[in-house]
């Protein structure tokens, strides 16, 4: 078992810092079970972080010790070892436009997969499983805006687009009137609109 550890943590070292490590990119090194408990025990040693069922990330070590790495990289790196679509949610989304001033306490993410809580060291990080039309355009400027406008719903969607409209380059909103055929019925109604006045 030790040996196996071993290869784990060789094969560890030459990933980057924070990036997520499965067991079934390791049945190279042995058996499915081997490996499985392998990393569990890893985990329980803090040399790997568990970050959620089956999926392990790499600790980043610097001066200061070893810690779990940021939330952002750990959602990126999921994102693309799972190839899903991860993206902040509304409350933030709405937040760093500037259409609300609360920020959110929580670390809630919007995904294409399953609803689910990852752990980050002491920091709980949730993934929910949102519609499509709220993950288009992802991490584009105008994915934000979707976002943000769905969190907000139909009653502020009006005012909070005349904002983005303003705040917004026009390629950007230009890229969000586009993808209105996607959207909900209130939504579009209100992009087609705003773009329009």
């Amino acid at each position: 078992m030790q040996r196996l550890t071993q290869k784990i943590l060789a094969y560890a070292a030459g990933l980057p810092e924070g990036a997520p490590l499965a067991a079934k990119s390791l049945l190279h090194l042995g058996n499915r079970p081997a490996v499985d408990q392998a990393l569990s025990r890893m985990a329980e040693r803090g040399q790997l972080v568990r970050a959620g069922r089956g999926v392990y990330l790499r600790p980043v070590v610097s001066r200061f010790g070893v810690r779990p790495p940021s939330v952002e990289q750990a959602v990126a790196a999921l994102a693309g070892q799972r190839g899903e679509v991860i993206v902040p949610s509304g409350a933030a989304a709405a937040n760093a436009l500037g259409l609300t001033t609360q920020n959110p306490v929580r670390s809630v993410y919007l995904t294409s997969g399953r609803s689910r809580t990852i752990n980050l060291g002491k920091q709980a990080v949730e993934l929910r499983h949102a519609p499509r039309w709220q993950l288009t355009l992802a991490d584009r400027p105008a994915g934000q805006a979707v976002r943000a406008l769905a969190w907000l719903g139909p009653e502020k969607a009006e005012g909070a687009l005349r904002m983005i409209k303003r705040k917004l380059p026009p390629p950007a909103f230009g890229e969000l009137v586009a993808a209105a055929p996607q959207f909900p019925t209130w939504l579009a109604r209100s992009v087609g609109k705003i773009a329009h006045d």
